[in-house]
């Protein structure tokens, strides 16, 4: 997959078979969207190009609204799309001043002089353009004037499905990572670097990786213990990981720890990726670190069937 960093990088394309969005999650909704435009593609000798926007526009337009949390970083949608197939990504910096253009001037400049399009394939309600002004009726009264196609994925297609964006969310913010997952068509991850800790973990036989991860607005599942895989260097190790402010030892901080079973590599400043499979329980104070120690032998013993299963 070729990715471009604005449209002064990309060549145009005979035949180009188009989508537009932010696709945060690439969820199964989206692979709906993303099947389609390959299905095209193949069948006219075309290349697929799905065309994203960077930041995530409400991150522009209402910069006071701090709460904005997203399933991806742009490279880990980058490598979903990979995966998914997909031709060309052409990441489009969004900016006060890229919003302020026209869907005509959405269409000619991007559309057309850009990248070439023959076929625009959409989601139901996808709006683009100034204030959102551009709708699918709009780009079928273009699209002959311009020599291009568009296609709807009618809504009855996307309902069907049952997911959204917005839907995987909720589900991880209340820790539900197995209903996440079956919407995301995969687990959920993140992806981190090691940082040191406390190492209260090393002392009671369970010693913990902190991962720090760098987006602010990537989306934290809510606190609790989960069974999870942990990718590694091209592998994929069990273990179990902790959200929390680690209540028993007087916490004060959010933090992210994951005990990676039967492994004892020193892994400081290495970036690993967590990859969430099941929760096992919420996060609770004990009265002492003997209890606490207890209790994480039993979430172990409780992970390792889950991940075993």
């Amino acid at each position: 997959m070729n990715i471009y960093h604005g449209i002064e990088d990309f060549k145009k394309l005979d035949y180009a078979v188009v989508t537009s969005g932010t696709f945060d999650g690439v969820h199964i909704g989206h692979q709906k969207i993303l099947a389609r435009l390959k299905e095209i593609a193949q069948r006219n000798n075309g290349e697929t190009v799905l065309i994203t926007f960077w930041p995530h526009p409400r991150l522009v337009l209402y910069p006071e609204q701090t709460d904005l949390k997203l399933l991806n970083t742009f490279e880990e949608k980058a490598e979903l799309l990979r995966e998914q197939g997909i031709n060309h990504l052409l990441r489009i910096p969004f900016t006060k001043e890229f919003s302020n253009l026209t869907s005509e001037e959405f269409i000619r400049k991007i559309l057309v002089e850009t990248i070439g399009t023959r076929k625009l394939v959409i989601g139901y309600d996808h709006r683009f353009g100034k204030n959102r002004e551009g709708s699918f009726e709009h780009l079928k009264e273009n699209a002959s004037i311009y020599g291009f196609e568009v296609e709807e994925i009618p809504r009855q297609d996307i309902d069907n499905v049952g997911v959204s964006s917005t839907k995987i969310r909720n589900s991880l913010l209340e820790g539900d990572v197995s209903a996440s997952a079956e919407l995301l068509g995969k687990p959920y991850s993140i992806t981190g670097r090691v940082v040191k800790g406390q190492e209260i973990g090393r002392l009671i036989g369970f010693p913990t990786a902190n991962i720090e991860v760098d987006s602010q607005h990537k989306l934290i599942p809510a606190n609790g213990s989960y069974a999870v895989k942990v990718g590694y260097r091209n592998q994929m190790l069990k273990g179990m990981l902790n959200i929390g402010y680690r209540p028993t030892v007087n916490g004060k901080s959010r933090t992210i720890e994951v005990n990676i079973f039967d492994f004892s590599s020193d892994i400081y400043g290495e970036t690993i990726s967590i990859h969430f499979i099941r929760r096992i329980r919420d996060e609770r104070k004990f009265n002492n670190i003997n209890e606490l120690k207890e209790q994480l032998m039993k979430d172990k013993t409780l992970a390792i069937e889950i991940l075993n299963d």
